[in-house]
């Protein structure tokens, strides 16, 4: 994503802000599962380029520029996931899944 000048933190939060009309930062953090911190540092990158913004207290809002930024990236994006999935084959997509549900299923 270094070419487009954003992380790839950064670029889940846009995806994430493009799904949604308006997020706080604890839903941010929740769906995006980052820390408090890095959440904080990441907004603040993506507001200060202009792709995100905070119009109606408490939301953080995609902009028209973060949306015209992910549609650049989409293709960028799909290419690079077509290439990893030649390499690891289908087994290795099947681990990855598994290993992340593993990871991120709620604990009772």
């Amino acid at each position: 994503m270094s070419p487009f000048g954003v992380t790839n933190s950064q670029v889940s939060l846009l995806f994430i802000l493009s799904m949604h009309e308006g997020l706080t930062q604890k839903q941010l953090a929740d769906i995006a599962q980052l820390e408090k911190s890095s959440l904080h540092r990441n907004l603040k990158n993506l507001v200060g380029s202009g792709y995100v913004k905070k119009t109606r207290f408490p939301l953080f809002e995609i902009t028209f520029e973060g949306k015209k930024l992910i549609n650049n990236i989409v293709p960028e994006w799909d290419k690079a996931m077509v290439e990893i999935k030649n390499i690891i084959g289908n087994e290795g997509e099947l681990s990855i899944t598994e290993v992340h549900q593993k990871l991120t299923a709620k604990r009772v």
